[in-house]
This record gives structure tokens, C-alpha cells and sequence, in this order.
């Protein structure tokens, strides 16, 4: 990577913390092949941003920062997405009322659901929303406060999506899944805004790239007992999956080939 970019080199940065939590002065120096002091000057930089912290050689996850900046996680893992994307469209009927949360794969199965007819998405993702405005689809999009580093609106909705009556379907990036504790997230203001849309939801779709299993996460927002299927791609090892199938939970492993031509 030597010789890459400040601003794609910071990004990676961002990307291996949202992989590993943790990174270091030291490899970075060799990975990027730059001077400790220009490392640091990252670090500092993102701390201002507060996408970090910066601690004894190096740096951590900062708490609220899961996410990373969304262009940076649209970019990573295209292919796996937009296969998981393609494969999940094929589930919903024209004119059906779902639920899309502000994953960067529902932003993707936002490009496929576009001429849809009489399709209404309820989306707490201004990228999805702002994607599907001129397609003919209704948007319904909650109130609540900007969250930059998602794209996202947060909040209490209160009653603006229970209602309003069910929706058929839903569909939800994770942070990681446990057999235990279902879909889940880090951030406390995410996990909010989607239990709020999954319980008006009567089917619920955890989509998510093999690189999310095995992840931390911090909070359910959907109980297993309460998913219809959960849709990866083919580099999620099977035995990974196996105990969701045990408790009555679809899985979908998506071969990623068939997409990597048409990523959007």
C-alpha cells in the first residue's frame, strides 16, 4: 500500500478498526509504508472526528463510531452486497409496504427495488431514500436527528411507524448475529431506531457479508426467535450458520461471483 492517499489511507484505517477494534502505530508504518509521525497525524485526525481514540501505540474504536463514514463502508465488500442485495429483491412483491434500515447493503437492495410498483419503503437511511425518491416507490422517512457517520435519521419515533398498521417485510444489515441474542449493533441510537422498525415488521431479513459473523456487538435488536431468514454470502463457513438453522431460521449462503460484474 505504499504510496496510497491520505484520504484512502485514513479510510483504511477506519476499515480495520471497524474489523479488528484495535490498530497499531507500528503496523501501519509497515503496511502503508510511511513514517510513524505521518500515522500519528492520521490517528490525531480522525480522533477530531471522534471515528477514534488514540491510545498507547496506537488506536481503538471509538464508542458511537462503529460504523466508520458510510461511503468508505459502501465501497467495501461490493460484490458480497450486491449479490446479498439481488438475492433478498427476489423476496419482495410489487406493491408490498417493508421496512429498509441505513445498511449499506439495504442501500444496495435499494438500487434493485427501483421501478418497483406500488412499493412502499418505510427507511430510517437518507442514501436509500434519496435513491429511491424518483422511482416511482413511496418513501416514508421517520423524523428524528442526523447521524453523519451513517447517513441515518435516530430518535424516538414514538408512533410513526406502529401506527400506521404492519409491514411484510424488513430488511436489516447487523453488526454481528448470535444465536443467543439475534441481529445486533454497537451503536445504542442504531439498535434503537431498528427495534422500533422490526417490530412493525411481520417478516424480518438480517442481511449481512461473512466478514460481520464472529464480530462484537453490543445489542439485539431482533430476538432469533423473531427472524424468517437471515441472507449472506458464500465465504460465510457453514458451520457458522448451522445453529440458526437448528432453531427455525432460513439460511441463505449467495454465491458472489454471479453479482461481481454488476456491482453498483
Amino acid at each position: 500500500m505504499a504510496g496510497i492517499a491520505e484520504h484512502e489511507r485514513q479510510q483504511e484505517v477506519l476499515r480495520l478498526l471497524d474489523t479488528d477494534g484495535r490498530v497499531s502505530v507500528a503496523d501501519l508504518v509497515r503496511s502503508f509504508g510511511v513514517t510513524a509521525v505521518t500515522i500519528r497525524k492520521d490517528l490525531e485526525v480522525l480522533e477530531r472526528r471522534h471515528l477514534l481514540v488514540r491510545v498507547r501505540g496506537g488506536a481503538v474504536s471509538a464508542e458511537g463510531a462503529d460504523e466508520g463514514a458510510f461511503e468508505m463502508r459502501l465501497r467495501h465488500g461490493t460484490a458480497a452486497k450486491t449479490a446479498i442485495a439481488r438475492a433478498a429483491a427476489g423476496l419482495v412483491p410489487d406493491g408490498a409496504a417493508i421496512a429498509l434500515d441505513c445498511s449499506t447493503t439495504c442501500y444496495y437492495l435499494a438500487h434493485e427495488l427501483r421501478g418497483r410498483r406500488s412499493l412502499i419503503v418505510v427507511t430510517n437511511g437518507l442514501r436509500a431514500a434519496e435513491l429511491l425518491s424518483d422511482s416511482g416507490v413511496t418513501v416514508v422517512l421517520p423524523g428524528g436527528t442526523l447521524r453523519r457517520s451513517s447517513w441515518s435519521v435516530v430518535g424516538d419515533f414514538g408512533d410513526v411507524v406502529m401506527s400506521r398498521g404492519r409491514l411484510a417485510m424488513g430488511f436489516f444489515g447487523v453488526r454481528s448475529i448470535s444465536r443467543e441474542h439475534g441481529l445486533m449493533e454497537l451503536s445504542v441510537e442504531e439498535t434503537a431506531v431498528k427495534r422500533r422498525l422490526a417490530a412493525a415488521c411481520t417478516q424480518l431479513y438480517g442481511l449481512f457479508d461473512s466478514t460481520k459473523i464472529g464480530r462484537f456487538a453490543l445489542h439485539s435488536f431482533a430476538p432469533t426467535n423473531r427472524i424468517t431468514a437471515l441472507y449472506t454470502d458464500d465465504g460465510a463457513p457453514p458451520d457458522a450458520l448451522a445453529g440458526f438453522t437448528g432453531l427455525g431460521v432460513a439460511v441463505h449462503r449467495v454465491p458472489v461471483e454471479a453479482a461481481a460484474g454488476g456491482a453498483a
